[in-house]
């Protein structure tokens, strides 16, 4: 193929939707790309969704996708289970009413898990491509983890979407590891360098169906900063500028990570009120947002790295009319490559990551509403937190328009330990957790919470301080 806007290769048989359908079992494990909301296959599970069959699929995508996956499906009771993160409210209810069971996981450790077959046995992937061969394609917006999925699967569908440029192979880098015990070490030496290719290739005998889409992606609407968001940035920002000038990992180099959401996004777009000097600032994350377009056109990020162009529709088709040009700082990574703990630490990442809520001990909970009800999932918070040089939680200080504190003081579900992260900071400050002891972590927690919640607060850590122990605890601690 020489054409940049050929999409099927010579001699490569294309179907319609509901035909490629017929390659998935009723009970079949389904692997589809997507991640961010963007790069997932819409044809083929708005098929299924419609198959007169009674099927009982057990869904796995890697990160967030599409309504024809995760409303479509589910509505028509023909998914059963759903692995490992999801986005949408209609999936959030049925996995809260336990309609569809629901197993989440750590975007790193994801791939090898359904390589090994923790999941089920791999029956099919479906798999979203702008342009496919008989035995390679190049996927479109995400890649996640679609190269460990083509691996494990039986059987492969791709569906060529024609809305997204085929361009696009020039921001892709995939890369698939062995798996242990013959895993040698990723040889990425710069955070947006390469060490892979553009194509995605596969045994031939896999593919039984290529189908032509034309329809765009359901990506994120962005809703506008609030006046929380707005001061949260502020106050990471006077952290981050004190922090490069004490921190001696961060003199020459600083790369970042922000979680995916409308408050990273936010984040992200306060990086040009940060005086960086003569420093080279790169993104080194999960999802790369429309803040980070901004970044770029502005000169004060020189590149970034990412599994997902996780962009609203205005982001998209800023980075689609300029392809080429974003592609010199752009680079999109299999996720078990942009989430890998060893690259995180050996590039120093500062990540900045959100919860639901933080206790006074300093654990986050990032999933679980009330600690029962499913959010999202915990994607790849956790793979940053815990190895991030610098890992810390921005959340506003309260929900429910300020009548339910985020500050807690013992949060109802754990996803990240206070081992796992060393800065919290919300609208009414920075609590720099690093050397503190539980009793001083209690305090500086306090001090960044609504004001409206620090006296029941203060109390509880009063209350607290009675008993002995390393770590301070009433017995009467409530979860609000």
């Amino acid at each position: 193929m020489t054409d940049a806007d050929d999409r099927i290769a010579d001699g490569v048989p294309v179907t319609d939707a509901a035909t490629a359908a017929d390659a998935v079992e009723p009970d079949d494990v389904v692997l589809v790309s997507g991640f961010g909301g963007v790069g997932y296959p819409k044809r083929v599970p708005e098929a299924l969704a419609a198959d007169d069959r009674d099927l009982s699929l057990t869904v796995i995508s890697g990160g967030g996708v599409g309504g024809e996956i995760d409303d479509e499906l589910v509505e028509a009771g023909q998914m059963a289970r759903r692995y490992p993160f999801q986005t949408r409210s209609v999936s959030r209810a049925a996995i809260n009413d336990r309609e569809v069971e629901f197993h989440d996981r750590h975007i790193s450790r994801f791939g090898d898990e359904v390589r090994l077959g923790d999941f089920g046995d791999p029956g099919v992937a479906v798999i979203e491509a702008v342009a496919v061969g008989e035995d390679w394609l190049i996927p479109s917006t995400s890649i996640g983890h679609m190269p460990s999925f083509v691996a494990a699967a039986d059987r492969l569908v791709v569906e060529v979407n024609e809305t997204q440029p085929r361009l696009l192979e020039h921001v892709h880098d995939v890369y698939l590891r062995d798996l242990p015990p013959n895993r040698d070490p990723i040889p990425l030496e710069e955070p947006i360098g390469r060490v892979g290719s553009p194509k995605l290739e596969f045994d031939p005998e896999k593919l039984v169906a290529v189908v032509e889409t034309d329809r765009p992606d359901d990506p994120y609407d962005f809703r506008e900063p609030t006046e929380a968001d707005t001061t949260i940035a502020d106050n990471l920002r006077t952290f981050l500028e004190a922090e490069l000038k004490r921190n001696p990992t961060l003199q020459e180099q600083i790369c970042l990570q922000f979680g995916v959401g409308s408050l990273g996004n936010a984040l992200m777009g306060a990086l040009s009120e940060i005086e960086f000097a003569d420093r080279e600032v790169i993104y080194f994350g999960e999802v790369f947002q429309d803040g980070l377009l901004d970044a770029i056109d502005e000169g004060m990020l020189s590149g970034a790295s990412a599994t997902s162009l996780a962009l609203s529709l205005e982001g998209q088709e800023r980075l689609f009319d300029d392809i080429e040009r974003y592609a010199d700082d752009v680079v999109l990574r299999p996720a078990d490559v942009s989430n890998n703990p060893a690259l995180i630490d050996q590039f120093g990442v500062v990540g900045v990551n959100s919860a639901v809520d933080i206790d006074l001990y300093g654990n986050a909970n990032a999933t679980h509403i009330g600690g029962t009800r499913i959010v999202n999932g915990i994607g790849g918070g956790g793979d940053f937190n815990r190895n991030c040089r610098l890992g810390i939680i921005a959340l506003p200080s309260t929900a429910a328009g300020g009548d339910i504190s985020r500050v807690v003081p013992s949060v109802p579900h754990v996803d990240h330990t206070e081992h796992d992260h060393s800065v919290v900071v919300t609208e009414y400050g920075v609590a720099d957790l690093r050397g503190a002891s539980p009793a001083e972590r209690m305090g500086a927690i306090i001090d960044v919470a609504h004001p409206d919640f620090r006296a029941d607060l203060r109390e509880y850590r009063e209350r607290a301080l009675e008993n002995r122990g390393h770590v301070p605890v009433s017995a009467d601690s409530e979860f609000r």
